[in-house]
């Protein structure tokens, strides 16, 4: 099968586990003998005011992208196109350039954007599920993309034109949602149910299983608000117990100075590569992940599953799903720092409970996120729209 891959990357200083899915499905379908022809967008090239302005009309419908796409899918005649993240550079314009050439288009939905212009369901540090049903203009008002209504506007036009316009419902073959969760979601916000599959993430690889006796917790994620650590530094005040901090962002410096007022015994690592991550994930007594957003299906997380690493993790949206207390992890309300403080004392002090999560962690990274598993997942929703005779080949 001939497959057209299609993502636009992040900007390298906010790296994202979507890019990491990107290359991971990319390597899959090549190590499987399938062809793939790449179609790449990088944030990092908007560069100046003249480019953001671009990159704002694009947003709404790139008619370079358009071009690009006709002619490369005039060249390659892909047997199925596979969108990642479309925004801002590629846009929907992408779908018609499918659409028109009679290539069937399949879209993984990694974020909300599609029903939520700031792409989290999160507004003000709280789950808001108001665009879902409700107007758009709400997301205007409180300039939920960027902290900016000058930008959220923008975002929403998009959002809005493509309502109208039909262009989610007619134009898009399949959706692929990472759970459950999600794809409720999107079929409250308009997209159509029969054409939304549920399929998490993967990891390509299959890293060893540690033993967890490191002696220290673990946080591996960007330094954000949504992402909770604010409360995990707040509840680590009084853990006689190491806590490590991997990863970066823009509010390490408040969070060094709290850690540093409350004498709490954490180590901030910054930005830490791959490998490193992994051997953290199995010797690591436990992972920590307090999200305060629903997320979508986190690396983080099947990186843990895979290393055998117990975890304890807050019980909201995709999180509360994907694992099951207390067989793979303990969980606690988000932005609860006394519970979430309790939770990892009751970890600490049950090494039994520890080592039958890290068994069950990685029963249940074999089961169902296996490169094999993720393959034949993938195959099966492109078999739904491409022709048949292609299907079966």
């Amino acid at each position: 099968m001939k497959i057209l891959l299609a993502h636009n990357f992040y900007q390298t200083g906010s790296p994202s586990g979507e890019d990491s899915v990107f290359r991971n499905e990319k390597l899959l379908l090549e190590q499987a003998g399938h062809e793939v022809v790449a179609f790449e967008k990088h944030s990092d090239s908007i560069v100046g005011a003249a480019r953001k302005a671009q990159a704002a009309l694009d947003a709404n419908w790139s008619f370079s992208t358009y071009r690009e796409l006709r002619k490369l899918v005039g060249e390659h005649r892909p047997d199925v196109a596979h969108f990642h993240n479309t925004f801002p550079l590629i846009s929907p314009s992408a779908y018609r350039a499918c659409h028109e050439a009679g290539v069937p288009t399949v879209q993984t939905l990694h974020n909300y954007r599609l029903i939520c212009p700031g792409a989290l369901l999160l507004r003000q540090g709280q789950p808001c599920e108001t665009c879902i049903e409700g107007s758009l203009l709400s997301a205007v008002r409180h300039g939920c993309y960027r902290g900016s209504r000058t930008a959220t506007a923008i975002v929403t036009t998009m959002t809005a034109m493509h309502r109208v316009r039909g262009t989610y419902r007619t134009e898009v073959d399949r959706y692929i949602a990472l759970t459950d969760f999600a794809r409720q979601r999107f079929i409250r916000g308009g997209l159509p149910a029969e054409r939304i599959r549920v399929r998490p993430n993967c990891l390509m690889d299959d890293p060893p299983v540690g033993r967890g006796n490191g002696n220290f917790a673990l946080y591996v994620g960007r330094l954000s608000a949504e992402k909770g650590v604010r409360t995990l530094v707040d509840a680590w005040s009084g853990i006689d117990f190491p806590l490590r901090i991997a990863g970066d962002g823009s509010l390490r410096p408040e969070l060094e100075k709290a850690a540093r007022d409350s004498g709490a015994p954490i180590a901030f690592l910054g930005y830490q590569q791959r490998p490193e991550i992994l051997s953290m994930m199995r010797d690591a007594t436990f992972l920590v992940i307090p999200s305060e957003c629903y997320e979508g299906f986190p690396v983080t997380v099947l990186e843990a599953l895979a290393s055998g690493t117990a975890m304890a993790v807050s019980s909201i949206g995709a999180l509360d799903e994907i694992l099951t207390a207390p067989d793979h992890t303990l969980k606690f309300p988000p932005r609860d720092a006394a519970t979430l403080r309790s939770t990892i004392r009751q970890l600490l002090a049950d090494t039994q409970l520890q080592a039958r999560m890290r068994a069950a962690n990685r029963s249940l990274f074999e089961a169902r996120y296996s490169a094999s598993i993720a393959l034949d997942s993938l195959l099966a929703v492109y078999a739904e729209v491409v022709r048949p005779a292609v299907a079966v080949a």
